[in-house]
């Protein structure tokens, strides 16, 4: 058998190594998945009454080969022109108890790795895609978050309790979007539950006015490009690139509107929290220089409400490139991280978002800082101390940002591993591209024609990100996810 037959066999043996060698574990240890064998069917009950919310117009919005649903949304109108948004969350909890093996693996690698060949799920099959999953037609335990959303786009009032639901109809993004944005038809999902075609239109029409507000507030419009391999059989036919629609901004605007409720819950209840911090960016001083090359002038000084209008500008100039603007912002921005917050006190917030309040809590399958959120969450609602004390959350906060930065390179380095399989019969040929990455450690660049990265290795000097340059391919390295290129004349 080739090479050209097996990249699917090829990429999985490289993503058990590359998490091994990135301290994540790929596999369930026997404890854990005797554990999982000895849990008997989904949690429908507490020790904390819930309410009965199984008669809402319930629905989930997910990728399409999504099976690990952690949320399900619904809108209600009310009379005085406000509109309560209602996002359950699965209590993962009630069956995942801290200091349990299956907690124990969680722990350890604190999120899901989804590479281009093989999914490494958080929690396994039995749990994420069955008794913690809200499958349709299934009643669960949630923690509910609702939000009474004004016309303006403003929050007016939340509460968060626990209640058991049923998801009413498992949608998928891409076909509701068309039927949101009038390009398809509707879902037959959609049309299957009486009501929900107007509820979801009623949820799609305050996702916008949450997402304009938070706009308006200096919330970054930022569009990357993220590309998965396509497979005939097990073979790699094209990169695909995901794009953003209708149907992922509701989901997205209501994430973050639920996110900012529960942790303000958490601190209303004196209770501490693990916060998602992005930082003043660093580099502003290059961020300035980009959109000086674009002919806007941003202040010396970062603001998120003068970068927003920057990139609302660039946007609306130059659609086709804009992707490769947001890019250049996000490298320049840095990354995100997890911290551990007191009660009253002022950790910093989200730049990007233009939030202070802050946290991850919507996806408790996916990872474990959501997981840690739902317990402490759990606790205030049941008014019973605290789960884990400040030194705890520290400690599990730098865990969690260490293992998401290395979960994320091997997703990189995976993609990069699909992508020479893909690009590594085109040695010699040259390419425009965009620079993605300067610093000491090495310069990189991607394609403009194809969603495909590497390290630019001769005449990289004055390269800086952002920059246009043309390079060619030198050569590849699948086992190791190596692209080399080298700058060349136009």
């Amino acid at each position: 058998m080739t090479n050209e037959t097996r990249h699917r066999a090829i990429l999985q043996s490289i993503a058990h190594r590359v998490m091994l060698e990135r301290g994540l574990l790929p596999d369930f240890s026997a404890e854990v998945l005797a554990e999982v064998d000895g849990i008997e069917g989904p949690a429908l009950a507490g020790d904390v009454p819930a309410r009965d919310l199984r008669a809402q117009p319930w629905c989930s919005i997910d990728n399409d080969d999504s099976l690990d649903l952690d949320q399900l949304t619904v809108a209600e109108a009310m009379q005085d022109g406000t509109t309560r948004i209602l996002v359950a969350v699965v209590d993962v909890d009630a069956l995942v108890k801290a200091r349990s093996a299956i907690d124990g693996h969680a722990r350890t690698n604190t999120t899901s790795v989804y590479t281009a060949a093989e999914k490494f799920a958080m929690l396994p099959d039995r749990l994420s895609t069955d008794l913690t999953s809200l499958n349709q037609d299934q009643d669960r335990l949630a923690i509910v978050v609702d939000m009474v959303v004004g016309a303006d786009g403003t929050l007016r009032g939340s509460d968060v309790y626990r209640a058991v639901v049923r998801n009413h109809a498992k949608l998928a993004y891409n076909s509701l979007a068309a039927w949101l944005e009038g390009t398809g038809p509707m879902p037959e999902a959609v049309a299957a539950v009486p009501g929900l075609a107007e509820n979801l239109s009623l949820q799609d029409k305050i996702a916008q006015r949450l997402k304009n507000h938070r706009h308006n507030l200096g919330a970054l419009s930022l569009q990357t490009i993220e590309a998965r391999p396509l497979f005939v059989g097990d073979t790699i036919s094209s990169l695909q690139v995901k794009q953003k629609n209708r149907a992922t901004e509701l989901i997205e605007d209501f994430m973050i509107a639920a996110n900012g409720v529960t942790v303000r819950f958490l601190a209303a209840h004196k209770f501490p929290s693990i916060r998602r911090v992005v930082h003043t960016p660093k580099r502003w001083d290059r961020i300035v220089e980009v959109a000086a090359e674009h002919g806007f002038d941003l202040p010396r000084t970062p603001n998120s409400k003068a970068l927003e209008d920057f990139l609302t500008s660039a946007q609306a100039a130059d659609p086709v490139t804009f992707p490769d603007l947001s890019l250049t912002i996000i490298k320049l921005l840095g990354p995100g991280e997890y911290a551990a917050e007191r009660p009253g006190a002022s950790t910093e917030g989200h730049f990007g978002l233009a939030v202070r309040d802050y946290t991850h809590s919507t996806a408790p399958n996916r990872r474990y800082p959501d997981l840690i959120t739902q317990r402490l969450a759990k606790a205030a609602i049941a008014k019973r101390p605290v789960p884990y004390n400040i030194d705890e959350l520290t400690e599990l906060a730098a865990h969690c940002t260490e293992q998401e930065d290395a979960a994320n390179k091997v997703e990189r380095q995976v993609g990069k591993s699909a992508a020479a399989l893909l690009i590594g019969s085109r040695i010699g040929e040259r390419f425009d591209a965009i620079v993605t990455g300067a610093a000491a450690k090495g310069t990189w660049a991607r394609l403009l024609t194809l969603p495909v990265e590497g390290r630019v290795v001769h005449g990289f000097k004055g390269l800086d990100v952002g920059q246009r340059t043309r390079v060619q391919l030198l050569s590849v390295d699948v086992d190791r996810g190596f692209i080399d290129f080298k700058r060349v004349r136009r």
